[in-house]
């Protein structure tokens, strides 16, 4: 059974039976998609590393954002226009 695990034999049968089914032409192809993407892997854990590390003082007093609104606003004694 499997009492050592895989032998070179068995991936010498995975490897032969991947070229059968990708073919030859697209397994650089494939080969260079994964090494892609492994780069983008490693540059975003390499950058989600540093973020983690770098802590940013928080300011003193927080901070009053006034914004403009383009509608005009009702009070509590006004109702909305309705459609008739």
């Amino acid at each position: 059974m499997l009492r050592n695990g895989l032998e070179p034999w068995h991936l010498l049968v995975v490897a032969i039976m991947v070229i059968l089914l990708f073919g030859s032409k697209k397994l650089p192809d494939a080969a260079r998609g994964l090494g892609k993407s492994m780069r983008i892997l490693k540059s975003e854990a390499k950058a989600m590393k540093e973020e983690s590390n770098a802590t940013e003082p928080l300011p003193a007093e927080p901070t009053t954002v006034h914004t403009v609104t383009d509608s005009p606003t009702t009070t509590a004694t006004e109702s909305p226009t309705t459609a008739h």
